[in-house]
C-alpha cells in the first residue's frame, strides 16, 4: 500500500511530532511505501501579522499545488494527516479530493471545536466556543497565542470550511485516541460514523526500568495548560524529594527561576528521545499536572511502557491509561497541595509503587504496543478505500462505514 503521511511540526516538539513518526515507522516496517509531506511552523516567525499567514491558514495555496504534483506522482492509496494547521491547512483535502485520494485524519487537539485547541483559557477549562457556528467568545478573549487578530483568523477558518462542509464531506474518517476526545468531539458536532478510536502507541518496546534514581519526573511543553505552576507550587513543597524537569516552551523563564528558589527542582531543557527513556526508567513515578483535557498523553504511556507509575490530574480521558492504586495515583486538577502529598506518598510506599509500575507496564503491552496499532491503523485504511475488500487481507477487520 502507498500511503502520504501529512504533518505540521510545532515550534516546540511535542506528542504530535512523535506520535506521526511512530506511525511512519510502523507502517514501512510493514512493507508499506510512505511519502512524507511536512510543513514547519518555524516559518510563522517570518509571517507573523502577515496577510499572507491569514490566508494560508484557511486555504494554502502553496500546499494544495505541492499535494496535486505529489498525488499525481506517486497516486497513493490513502492520505494521513496528524495536523494540517496552520500551514498546511485545509486545503490538503481538495487536493485529496481531486485525485480521489480519500483522507483520514488524526485529531490530537479539539483545534475543530475551539480556536485554541484545548478548550482551556485564562487557567481555566472553557468550553464558550463548542457548540457555536462562529467562535466569537474566543475571539474577545484571544484564546489562540493571546492574540485577537490570531483566534479571529482560526475561527474563520473553522467557520469557512464548516460552511463549505470541508469537514463532513472531504475526510472519511477521524481518528481520537480516547472515548473521552470522541465524546467531546461529538459534541461539538462531528459525524459519530465518521470518529473512531485508536489509542496512541509506544514503538518499540523500551522495556522496563529500574526506578532507582530517587527522583519524580516531569516530561513536555512548558506551557500553561500542562500545570506548570501547580507544579512548580507542588515542588515547594517537596522537601528534598527532587523533581525533573524536561522540555521547552514559552514558560521556561518561569521554570528556571523554580530552581533559583529551590534546590529539588533541575530543569534539564529539551532532551533526546533516548535520554527521556533513560530518565524515564530512573524515575520513581512521572507527574502529569495537565489542566486541559488531553486528547491521550503520550508521554503518560511512555512512561507505563517503562513501567513508571503516573501522578496525574484527575481530568479528561487520563483514566483510560491511569487506573488509581493500580496504574499510579490520581489528584484533583490545580491543586498543588494535593499533588505534594500525592509525591509524598509515593516517595515513602515505593514497594506499592513499584507494583502499580508492573501494572502499567502489562497494560501497555496487552492494549498499546505496536502490533495492536498496526491493525488497528490498517483497518481503519481499507475501511475508507472502496476499490479494496479488506476481507481478503489476513489479520484486517473491517470499520464499518
Amino acid at each position: 500500500m502507498k500511503i502520504l503521511l501529512g504533518h505540521n511540526y510545532y515550534q516546540h516538539a511535542g506528542g504530535e511530532d512523535r506520535a506521526f513518526h511512530a506511525d511512519i515507522d510502523l507502517l514501512r516496517r510493514h512493507g508499506h511505501e510512505v511519502i512524507e509531506y511536512t510543513e514547519n511552523n518555524a516559518a510563522i516567525e517570518r509571517q507573523r501579522g502577515s496577510v499572507g499567514l491569514a490566508l494560508t491558514t484557511v486555504w494554502s495555496v502553496r500546499t494544495h499545488r505541492r499535494l496535486n504534483r505529489i498525488l499525481r506522482a506517486y497516486r497513493p492509496d490513502v492520505a494521513h494527516f496528524h495536523n494540517t494547521f496552520p500551514l498546511i491547512s485545509p486545503s490538503a483535502y481538495y487536493a485529496c479530493q481531486q485525485a480521489g485520494v480519500p483522507v483520514v485524519q488524526t485529531l490530537h487537539n479539539y483545534r475543530p471545536i475551539c480556536p485554541g485547541a484545548t478548550l482551556y483559557r485564562d487557567g481555566h477549562l472553557s468550553q464558550d466556543c463548542l457548540c457555536r457556528s462562529f467562535a466569537w467568545p474566543g475571539i474577545l478573549r484571544g484564546c489562540y497565542r493571546q492574540s485577537t487578530p490570531a483566534t479571529a483568523v482560526v475561527a474563520l477558518m473553522s467557520t469557512a470550511h464548516r460552511s463549505m462542509r470541508t469537514w463532513q464531506r472531504l475526510v472519511a474518517r477521524y481518528i481520537v485516541p480516547t472515548e473521552f476526545a470522541r465524546s467531546t468531539l461529538l459534541e461539538g458536532g462531528l459525524r459519530p460514523e465518521s470518529v473512531l478510536v485508536r489509542p496512541n502507541f509506544v514503538d518499540p518496546d523500551p522495556g522496563p526500568g529500574e526506578h532507582r534514581g530517587g527522583f519524580v519526573l516531569y516530561v513536555g511543553r512548558l506551557v500553561p495548560e500542562k500545570g506548570l505552576d501547580t507544579l512548580l507550587h507542588a515542588a515547594e513543597r517537596f522537601r528534598g524529594r527532587r523533581l525533573k524537569i524536561v522540555g521547552d516552551g514559552p514558560l521556561a523563564g518561569m521554570v528556571q527561576d523554580a530552581t533559583l528558589r529551590s534546590p529539588d527542582i533541575q530543569w534539564l531543557g529539551p532532551r533526546s528521545t533516548v535520554e527521556v527513556g533513560e530518565l524515564m526508567g530512573a524515575a520513581i513515578a512521572l507527574l502529569f499536572p495537565s489542566e486541559w483535557y488531553e486528547t491521550f498523553g503520550l508521554v503518560v504511556l511512555e512512561a507505563l511502557a517503562r513501567g513508571t507509575p503516573v501522578v496525574a490530574a484527575d481530568l479528561g480521558g487520563i483514566r483510560e491509561l491511569v487506573e488509581p492504586g493500580r496504574t499510579g495515583l490520581l489528584f484533583p486538577p490545580g491543586k498543588p497541595d494535593q499533588l505534594a502529598e500525592r509525591v509524598r506518598w509515593a516517595f515513602e510506599h515505593q514497594a506499592e509503587l513499584a507494583v502499580m509500575g508492573q501494572a502499567g507496564r502489562r497494560m501497555y503491552l496487552a492494549r498499546y504496543a505496536a502490533e495492536s496499532a498496526y491493525r488497528s491503523l490498517m483497518a481503519i485504511y481499507h475501511g475508507v478505500m472502496r476499490p479494496v475488500d479488506s476481507r481478503m487481507i489476513p489479520g484486517v477487520v473491517d470499520v464499518p462505514s
